[in-house]
This record gives C-alpha cells, structure tokens and sequence, in this order.
C-alpha cells in the first residue's frame, strides 16, 4: 500500500439513483463573474522582491497570454526542466484564473494547490472558487496550475492502464517472501518504466523544483510577492517557497499541513493513526445507528472490518465491472476515501453494506475516486505523480525486513490500517530514481507570517503535523479546527474561514494559536 494522498475536498456528495453512489467535484463559481474576463490580455512580468539568477531571467521576463476558456481565462508558462542547466530543455505549465470581482478591491493573483502530489491546481479552480468568502474573490485572481509532471502541464507518463491496475493491485499486506519480493518489484518496475518514458522529467519532479516553478509564475502574472493557499501536500510547495523565496512571500495559508521534518517512516505512521482516529470516529457514529452494518459496538466493528479486509486478500468480491474484482488493495482505497470527508461516511454504509452481501461494486466505484479511474481507465496521472514526487523528496531506506519488523508498532497504532502503511515506505526504497537536489530544512526565516490551519482528527494529515509546521517556521501562526474531515478551510467552521478569509484580504493574521 502507497502512502495516501492528501486529497482536498472537493465538493459535495451526489447520489445516483437508489444503489450507487457518486462523487461529484462542486460545481463553478457564478456567472456574474465572467466580466472580468479578457481574452488574450498578456501578462507583464514584475519586478522581483531580490535579485533574480541572470541565467533564469528568460524565464522570469516572459509574458504569457491569457485566452478566455469557458468561463475562465487559461494560459500556458515556460519553465526550465533543470534548473543547474536552464539553457537546456523546457518544460511547459498550465494556469487557469477566475479575475477579481471587484477591480477596484483587487489585491493581486492568489495561487491555489489542492494537494496530492499530483492534484491539479487547474481543476481546482472551480472547486475552490465555489466555497472561496466572497471577500477573498473580489480582491484575487484565483490562479491554479498544474504542477511540472501533472495533468495537463509537461506530463509523467509511465504505464497504461493495464500496467496501473496491475500496480495499484498489489497486495499491500505481504504474507510471505514471495509476496514481499513482488511489493518490492512492483514499485521498482513502475519507476524504471517513468524513467524510460519520460525520460529526464522523471528525476527533476520534487517540491524544491516545484516551488522554484512558482516563483517564475508569481512574476509571469505581474506580482511582486507570491500570495497562495496550499492545501494537503500543498503545504509543502507553500512552506519550501517561503524556505527558498522569503523575501518574496505575500500572504501564504497552509492548510492541512504536513511536517517537513518526519521522514517516509514517520509520515506513513501518523497516518496511519490519522485514518484510525477517523475510521473510529465514523465507527462510533455507525454503531449509534439501528442499521449500521457493522453492528452495535466500536471494537466489534473494528474486528469486523480486518477482517473483510483479510478476507479479501484471500477471495476478491466480484463486482458490476468485468475483471475488476475487489481486491484487498482496492477495498482499503474504498474505505479510506470515505473518511477524508465527515458528509461522505453514509456512502461508506452503503458500501459496506452491499459488500457484506457478496457485492464490491460500490466499494470499488469509491477506490476509483481515490484513484482517478473510471470505465475507461485512468483520469490523470496522480497514481504515478504521488509515488514520483513523495520518493524524490524523501527517498526511503525501509528494507523488506525492516518492514516486516514494524509491522507491530503499526498495527498497535492501527489494527485496521496498520500493516498497509508498515509496508508503504518500502515503495520510495524501491523506486530507481533519484532526487536531483535534496530538499531543504525550513524554517522560512524572514518570511512574513504564515497562517497554518490544522484540523483535530483529521485523517490525511494529522493534526500534529500543522502544530509541527507552525512551529518550525519562523513566522508561523496556528489556527486550529476542532472537528472531522480533511483540511480546516470552507468546511464548515466560520471561525476558521473568517481567520482565513480576514489574513488574505487585510493582511492581518489571526492570533496564534487561534481555535475554532
């Protein structure tokens, strides 16, 4: 099992029809905002904070124009592959913007990631504009792109959809030699296939680069300082800019953060107690219900749940779809989704529910949205994008014996979802390439405050880690979310969206330590 992305909600729960259910992305933001729109109106770079590498000032200098795409305005950059060598090959990023409502309120561009590795910040765009404070989108241009390697910019291409299935298949609970060998082999053999096919792209797709991207994107949209929410794994684009770039931070929100300082090991564990403190808080709330599938009793359900799971390594459930049975694998990506979001936990009982009468259709309809897949394969390229980008920046050294070894300390952690994330950092052991650059230590001294937003039982990203984040950066402030779900912003909580909303309109950060 690889270690799971930090996924940004994305929008409410859609049924469909009376026994499937669907996840549908918010729709966009409102019609009004089209006025602003201009199509092929190029962008004049800015000035930068400090002084700029002459060698990259192509770069920096270039004007890119916005054409009008749909109800938004999309634009193509031009950044180095290397960056020791940014006379060689190019690599091309896409953007996308929804302008200021109010010209007149406009503070400037405000760059948004909703994590991954390998969420599109493209995508994103309408997501995020549709639960963004009306404050927030009369003073920004919402500006989203999709990172070097991602979605519809200069792509990673490693495996069809044959090859993914096969990968995302393999059994994440190895029982024996042969079955460990083969976890091993599977990561390997998907590495060695990125860097075949995509060549030198696939070393050179770490956050360090990905940050130094956005500063070249920060002056090709005209502003002098970089504004941006990150949520997820995008805490970390935003808190290595801030390392690298501190002159040249604006208003930065990290939201769901990751500590920078824990490496593959320690990542893998805390989530692995992030999914069990939310798995037993959906627990508790099914337990409470008359026709909760899991019975009456937490422990119980728990036990009931291994040992599906179990079950499934042994005898995958058929599904609706041909030769697409649920696997192991698959079956903890359907549970695991369901958990990032407090609304999507009924989708879970449904699921489950069918499952215990034979039938994985709707757990697996549910893996798919984890993993981007459908009927006709693969969406985008996030599945090989996680491993590419997490194994650059934190190459792991967990031999198989190892993982076999710390298979205890993970299941006292989580005896449901334990052994999964034991085995994960083997993954980044396996994966044959390497990081062109290590990533830096951060503390971002000079940079102006940044607010970090943590949420308490938050799966994907425990709260721990954005207490962690905000104390390591020099400026940190911490606002803290007492509830369920993944991330802390427009989830509900006003006291959080007003802190959030408040920092990027005004400047003004919340008080540290703020709780909501």
């Amino acid at each position: 099992m690889r270690r799971l992305k930090a996924l940004r909600h994305r929008g409410p729960v859609v049924l469909v029809a009376a026994a499937l259910v669907a996840l549908s992305a918010c729709g966009s933001a409102a019609d009004s905002r089209d006025a602003g729109l201009t199509a092929g109106t190029p962008t004049s770079a800015a000035p930068s904070a400090d002084e700029v590498d002459p060698a990259l000032s192509e770069f920096y200098e270039q004007d890119i124009s916005w054409e009008k795409c749909g109800r938004y305005e999309c634009a193509s950059a031009e950044v180095p592959l290397d960056y020791a060598a940014p006379d060689g090959d190019r690599l091309t990023l896409k953007l996308r913007r929804l302008p200021a409502n109010d010209p007149g309120a406009r503070v400037g561009s405000l760059f948004i990631n909703p994590g991954g590795p390998g969420g599109s910040g493209v995508d994103y765009v309408a997501s995020f504009t549709a639960v963004a404070g009306d404050d927030v989108l009369d003073a920004y241009d919402v500006v989203g792109f999709d990172p070097r390697g991602v979605g519809a910019s200069t792509p990673l291409e490693c495996a069809d959809t044959a090859q993914l299935d096969a990968y995302v298949n393999t059994d994440p609970t190895p029982d024996d030699a042969s079955e460990e060998q083969a976890y091993y082999d599977a990561a390997e053999e998907l590495g060695a296939r990125c860097e075949t096919q995509s060549g030198a792209l696939a070393a050179h797709v770490s956050t360090v680069e990905v940050a130094k991207d956005l500063d070249i994107l920060r002056a090709a949209v005209g502003d002098s300082t970089l504004h941006y929410l990150g949520a997820s794994y995008g805490t970390m684009i935003g808190a290595t800019y801030a390392e690298l770039f501190p002159k040249r931070a604006g208003r930065l929100v990290l939201d769901g953060a990751i500590d920078p300082t824990i490496d593959s090991e320690g990542l893998n564990r805390g989530q692995a107690e992030g999914f069990q403190t939310a798995l037993v808080a959906y627990l508790e709330s099914c337990t409470s219900q008359s026709d909760c599938p899991l019975g009456d009793d937490v422990a119980a359900a728990q036990q009931k749940l291994s040992t599906f799971l179990d079950d499934l390594d042994q005898e995958p459930l058929p599904t609706s779809t041909r030769d697409r049975p649920l696997t192991e694998a698959l079956g903890f990506y359907g549970i695991a989704v369901t958990l990032y979001v407090e609304d999507y936990w009924e989708l879970l009982t449904r699921a489950l529910r069918q499952a215990f009468d034979g039938n994985g259709t709707q757990l697996l309809f549910l893996a798919d949205q984890y993993l981007s897949r459908d009927e006709s394969g693969y969406k985008d390229n996030s599945v090989v994008a996680l491993n590419a980008v997490n194994c650059l920046d934190d190459p792991s050294t967990l031999t198989l014996e190892q993982a076999r070894d710390s298979q205890p300390e993970f299941t006292d952690v989580s005896p449901v979802f334990g052994r999964s994330f034991a085995w994960s950092p083997v993954t980044c052991t396996a994966w044959p390439i390497k990081p062109a650059e290590p990533a830096p230590e951060i503390d971002a001294e000079g940079a102006p405050p940044i607010v970090v937003v943590g949420t308490t039982r938050d799966p994907a990203t425990p709260y721990q880690w954005a207490q962690a984040m905000a104390e390591q950066l020099d400026s940190g402030v911490l606002v803290s979310r007492d509830g369920d779900g993944h991330t802390g912003y427009a989830m509900g909580n006003e006291c959080v969206d007003d802190a959030v909303d408040d920092f990027l309109v005004t400047g003004t950060p919340p008080k540290d330590g703020l709780e909501c």
